[in-house]
């Protein structure tokens, strides 16, 4: 069944010979500045509502020297604060609906705005909705040529990425399916899987300072590797 006029992308009335499709966390701008912000968030609510001061440059601290887990617990417990469950529940809820103090890097910003109107962009996310919706707010996407962005959390996240659904999905949406297709993400572990076997054009971004290295042959690779989007 074919999606809804509701559901359907921006300039929908055109035809486009290529789709261009990205991921959005360390593709389009650096996840570390998400979490940095977000760190900043929880340690301004945690001084103005609860009254623990340096929380934030604690946490930040802890990212810093290379921590990507449980840096609240630790954080409050480098403070010697009891990390209740209920608490850490409460810091997770401020990080995700924090405003994000983010910008797309310069690189996918110049790409973007190179594209003619031959070529369809869109945006393939998982994450929690709340968080991937205001990060493509912040970014102002949609203001800059992407013409829709779907968020796989609005399914469930059984439908997160290696989950084809959101590939197939947006292949109705645009009418272009296979090689006409290209998606662009940072994940071997989970990004690849699904467009790769629906024939998909794949490409890795490995930008040098995104959080997450992956170990070469790990996961799915893509069909080629670039560090920034003047590679592509």
């Amino acid at each position: 069944m074919m999606p809804s006029s509701s559901d359907r992308p921006r300039g929908r009335e055109r035809r486009f010979d290529r789709l261009i499709v990205f991921d959005l966390d360390d593709t389009l701008y650096l996840e570390r500045d998400y979490v940095l912000s977000g760190l900043k968030a929880v340690g301004q609510w945690a001084s103005a509502i609860l009254g623990i001061e340096r929380l934030g440059a604690v946490m930040r601290e802890r990212f810093e020297a290379g921590y990507r887990t449980r840096i609240f617990d630790q954080s409050l417990s480098d403070m010697g604060l009891e990390p209740h469950p209920a608490l850490i529940v409460r810091m997770l809820s401020v990080y995700r609906q924090h405003r994000p103090d983010i910008s797309l890097a310069a690189d996918a910003e110049r790409f973007i705005g190179r594209q003619d109107g031959t070529t369809a962009m869109a945006l393939i996310t998982d994450g929690f909705l709340d968080a991937q919706r205001r990060k493509i707010k912040a970014l102002g996407l949609y203001g800059r040529g992407i013409h829709y962005g779907l968020c796989t959390d609005k399914w469930g996240r059984d439908c997160w990425k290696p989950n084809p659904r959101a590939f197939r999905h947006i292949e109705a949406l645009f009418g272009r399916s296979g090689a006409a297709c290209t998606y662009v993400a940072d994940n071997p572990l989970k990004d690849f899987k699904a467009p790769r076997l629906l024939g998909w054009d794949t490409v890795r971004i490995a930008r040098p300072s995104r959080i997450h290295v992956f170990a070469r042959n790990e996961g799915v690779e893509a069909d080629r590797v670039i560090e920034s989007f003047e590679e592509f």
